[in-house]
């Protein structure tokens, strides 16, 4: 990520900072992709289905080793080129499913879930960013190897960047579902929820996908409305998050609401309420009177927290 774009909000969130030039010119050049492959630079993420394997050297870990040592990690469903870093091509490499049960005692290697990695900072944003965008585009692979149009086997083409169908050549191309997630506000409150699956004590901002036909700031609306039983006015854009569970792009936004009344959605809610500003700041600092807390710093919905609390962010 260019140094020019750092002060973005969204350059601050968890899987953001990517700095891979994708080259996607040059994604259909055969010859160049595969003289990328063969060069000893060059270095690939290794995923046993949707789990990273990262290598220790001494006290640090490594997600990228070298395209031969990978291949004697396990069974390589396939590799696809995620792009060039101005010094060498990195790679993406899907190994089974169940290669992570070959590894786990091995005392050289780690077999863990990317939020874990996320969270407990054991990589680099430079790298962790690249790594989420292995892991969605290798999971895309994993659910679309057959033609959506005619159900026969397709193909990986362009890098990894398109699939073919060889029977009716159809084209099928990854896909990023994009989803709204937002704050509603009103004066010094804003409201919060939570799922039954959160961490005790945790809410977090309401979300959701945003379906055919609608604008982001429609999404927003339907959304409060349908969830929480909010009218909400002026929608903002604050900041967006590839979110690589699966393979999704995550909108942030502030919306205005226009009345106190709450309905809950029990079906997609546990609670909603309001909170104060004072009480949105002490669940970020971790202070919270009653022990509530909030998504760790990685996450979108913690920087709109934030944006709203601390910085005085707006609808």
């Amino acid at each position: 990520m260019s140094s020019a774009y750092r002060s973005e909000r969204s350059a601050t969130l968890g899987y953001a900072d990517n700095p891979l030039d994708r080259m996607a010119a040059r994604r259909d050049d055969a010859e160049f992709m595969a003289g990328l492959a063969a060069s000893p630079e060059s270095r690939t993420f290794v995923l046993a289905g949707d789990i990273p394997i990262l290598k220790r050297n001494g006290d640090h870990l490594e997600a990228l080793f070298d395209l031969t040592e990978a291949e004697h990690l396990g069974t390589t469903r396939e590799r696809v080129f995620l792009g060039h870093d101005g010094k060498r091509a990195l790679f993406g490499l899907q190994l089974d499913a169940q290669e992570p049960e070959t590894h786990q005692g091995r005392d050289d290697l780690l077999v863990l879930d990317l939020r874990s990695i996320a969270v407990q900072g054991l990589l680099p944003p430079e790298i962790l960013g690249p790594l989420g965008e292995a892991k969605s585009l290798m999971y895309w692979h994993r659910r679309h190897r057959f033609c959506a149009v005619c159900g026969q086997p397709s193909a990986l083409a362009s890098g990894g960047w398109k699939r073919i169908c060889p029977s009716c050549e159809a084209e099928h191309f990854p896909r990023t579902d994009p989803v709204a997630i937002m704050m509603a506000v009103r004066g010094d409150k804003c409201v919060l929820g939570r799922q039954s699956r959160f961490p005790p004590g945790m809410y977090s901002c309401l979300a959701g996908f945003i379906e055919p036909g609608e604008t982001m700031e429609s999404a927003v609306r339907r959304e409060l409305e349908e969830e929480a039983g909010i009218k909400t006015g002026s929608v903002r854009y604050l900041a967006s998050q590839p979110w690589p569970f699966p393979g999704s792009l995550m909108i942030g936004c502030i919306g205005e609401a226009l009345t106190d009344a709450l309905t809950i959605d029990h079906d997609e809610l546990e609670d909603a309420r309001w909170f104060s500003r004072s009480e949105v700041r002490a669940m970020l600092d971790g202070t919270h009177p009653d022990g509530l807390n909030c998504p760790p710093p990685i996450a979108i919905a913690h920087a709109i927290m934030r944006a709203w609390a601390i910085d005085g962010e707006g609808a």
